[in-house]
């Protein structure tokens, strides 16, 4: 302490230690921790684990090891409180063939339409959500790959995506999008709201339209909206979650973590669409009511619903085995990278002779 620091300190009867501890910083460390943990309270707290997701590790609950003061020896790193963490990861070896379909009957719909619109190469990507979030920029707090439709945004309408482009065959104009996969810790890790890392483009993109187990199905009306899986899936306890991750080899099992693949599998992502329609909207105020799925143990639509062909979104990744543990799905902050959290998003502007030849090819047991 300075000698006219002690001076002031006696004449006022302080005690010196008082005036040493409020004088002292307060380590760049700590203040880091505490507004981590801030961070991570206000946005919901911790993901509720669930059976199929696993459980987190401690660090998920956001708090840190220690008190908010703790030293910096104590400070995990930002990326340790953001997600994913270890128990997010499974090798895919360790997961048993858990894959099972239907029974068809005989009146079910066994034939297939894949839409063929391109890996993204053209970089069509933001963090908005036109269906779920409408009118708002950065509306998802994640980013989006698209493929299809070349104008989807946050402010698009059934008439903006009607009038422009599109990177799918045959005229299909439909939008496309999920979250971006990135892996981390190649140097640019740049982004916002969490989501750090390079974007990997996807090796393959299968865009597949399936029939139904128990019936013929009908045309999508135009500009149907459907949404899978559920973006905070995470913290709110798994409801509507739909994620199944697996590796190229390895289909007949899949997994909500992040699958660790052998030798030259990819990393797959497979995202089934509900496909059972009320036959009156093409969308609702929950974005899932009005197109549901059909029964898990028939494939059945319920009672009041029609089939339509199914969509099941395959993506396809290359990520090396020794960085396998550095990939990443964004996410809002709050979900911390949960791989239970993948989603989809789609919005069906087919031109009308299309979608013809699309229920044409499933009725009829074709591959098209």
């Amino acid at each position: 302490m300075r000698r006219n620091d002690f001076l002031f300190a006696t004449l006022l009867g302080l005690p010196v230690l008082t005036i040493a501890a409020v004088a002292m910083p307060r380590p760049a460390s700590a203040v880091r921790i505490v507004r981590v943990a801030e961070h991570v309270h206000v946005h919901g707290g911790s993901p509720t684990p669930t059976a199929s997701a696993g459980t987190p590790s401690p660090a998920a609950s956001g708090t840190p090891s220690g008190s908010a003061s703790a030293s910096a020896s104590a400070t995990p790193s930002a990326a340790a409180v953001q997600g994913p963490f270890p128990g997010d990861f499974i090798d895919i070896n360790q997961v048993a063939p858990n894959v099972q379909q239907p029974q068809r009957n005989q009146n079910a719909s066994r034939g297939s339409f894949v839409s063929h619109c391109g890996r993204d190469g053209n970089k069509h990507q933001n963090p908005d959500n036109f269906i779920v979030a409408p009118g708002v920029s950065n509306g998802a707090h994640h980013t989006h790959d698209y493929v299809g439709n070349l104008s989807t945004d946050g402010f698009s309408t059934d008439q903006s995506l009607q009038a422009a482009g599109t990177t799918c065959q045959r005229g299909d104009k439909s939008a496309y999008f999920w979250p971006v996969l990135r892996i981390r810790g190649q140097g640019n890790d740049t982004g916002q709201d969490g989501n750090v890392g390079t974007i990997l483009q996807p090796a393959s993109v299968r865009l597949q339209f399936r029939g139904n187990n128990g019936a013929k199905v009908a045309a999508m009306p135009s500009f149907l909206r459907a949404i899978t899986g559920n973006a905070k899936a995470a913290s709110q306890a798994g409801v509507n979650a739909n994620a199944k991750w697996t590796c190229t080899g390895f289909e007949d099992r899949t997994t909500t973590k992040y699958p660790l693949c052998p030798g030259n599998s990819k990393v797959e992502r497979i995202l089934d669409f509900p496909s059972c329609w009320d036959g009156t909207n093409i969308d609702s105020a929950n974005h899932r009511t009005h197109i549901v799925f059909p029964a898990a143990a028939s494939g059945i639509c319920p009672q009041g619903f029609k089939p339509v062909p199914q969509l099941r979104m395959v993506l396809a990744y290359n990520v090396p085995s020794a960085q396998g543990r550095s990939i990443a799905l964004d996410s809002f902050p709050e979900e911390l990278h949960n791989p239970v959290t993948d989603h989809a998003d789609f919005e069906n502007v087919m031109p009308a002779s299309l979608m013809r030849h699309v229920v044409t090819c499933i009725n009829r047991g074709l591959r098209c």
